[in-house]
């Protein structure tokens, strides 16, 4: 059973005057046209789950299997030893907080690099075809300084998540273990589940900073990028930062697991909103993410 198709609701004429939008925002009639936004069916065949895992591109490869090299890869060579974070000092939380300031730029500002200061894919299958221009509503009167604000305290929330954890770890209060092999399907199970566990979490918590009194104050900020680029994806009010990455604190506080579920956890919820804030609809390149619906929820 399927859902009933949403349609993009600018106007499919392409020669007609503008169109205002919403926060003063204008889209002309020769804005790019999505791909009909729908819904997944409920009861998928067993061969659509599996093109769906297994295809490419899909749920394993390549963008899940990218960010879980991109933790491995931390985890090995950037993570202080659990060891070490017996007391909160400096000495082991300034190499986590570089490693995630250099993940910070090298995704967002990457993407943003490539996009918005080479544009080097021009205004192709942009969303609103208009570059984000000077607004006093934004702070700093620019909507990418002000990305780039929030953005800098959703690293340092990001950061003081994961010290949380290797700190409880050190100290015993939580439990964990070191040896991934130890009971390899166990981890192989709990890796898949941190996925969908994020969709679940970022649902939930949608939907309440969507209740009015903190929509007002908290996820209005969020919101004023009706034209977002990369730098908004994290490009949110404090409050909403912390509920935000308060999905590692399940499963890891909960149930003994490795540190890489954690790291894979906070890595995948940092990471992965600048694609899909990107403005473009590039779904069709496969290394490229991008979500129609989530650039309608903003325009």
């Amino acid at each position: 059973m399927t859902i009933p198709t949403r349609r993009h609701a600018l106007p499919a004429s392409p020669s007609g005057p503008a169109e205002k939008a919403s926060h003063g925002e204008h889209e002309s009639r020769s804005a790019y046209k999505a791909a009909p936004v729908q819904y997944a069916p409920l009861v998928p065949a067993f061969l659509s789950v599996a093109k769906w895992a297994f295809g490419f591109p899909g749920f394993l490869w390549p963008w899940n299997l990218i960010w879980l090299c991109i933790t491995v890869t931390t985890y090995k060579f950037t993570n202080p030893a659990i060891e070490e974070a017996t007391a909160l000092e400096m000495s082991w939380i300034w190499p986590m907080l570089a490693r995630n300031l250099v993940l910070l730029w090298v995704v967002c500002g990457g993407w943003h690099g490539y996009l918005y200061i080479a544009k080097a894919n021009g205004t192709e299958k942009k969303y609103n075809p208009s570059w984000p221009k000077p607004d006093p509503k934004h702070l700093f009167g620019d909507q990418t300084y002000e990305n780039l604000f929030y953005s800098h305290l959703g690293w340092l929330v990001w950061t003081a998540y994961e010290v949380f954890f290797m700190h409880m770890w050190a100290t015993g209060r939580l439990p964990y273990y070191s040896d991934w092999f130890a009971n390899p399907w166990y981890s192989l199970a709990w890796l898949i589940a941190i996925p969908f566990w994020r969709e679940f979490h970022f649902y939930w918590v949608h939907r309440l900073i969507h209740w009015k009194p903190l929509y007002k104050y908290v996820h209005s900020l969020h919101h004023r990028n009706v034209n977002p680029g990369p730098w908004s994806g994290l490009s949110m009010h404090p409050v909403e930062l912390v509920l935000y990455f308060s999905v590692v604190l399940f499963p890891s506080a909960v149930f003994p697991l490795h540190p890489i579920h954690m790291l894979f956890n906070a890595q995948h919820t940092a990471l992965t909103p600048a694609a899909g804030h990107s403005g473009f609809d590039l779904a069709g390149a496969p290394w490229y993410t991008g979500s129609t619906f989530h650039y309608l929820h903003h325009r």
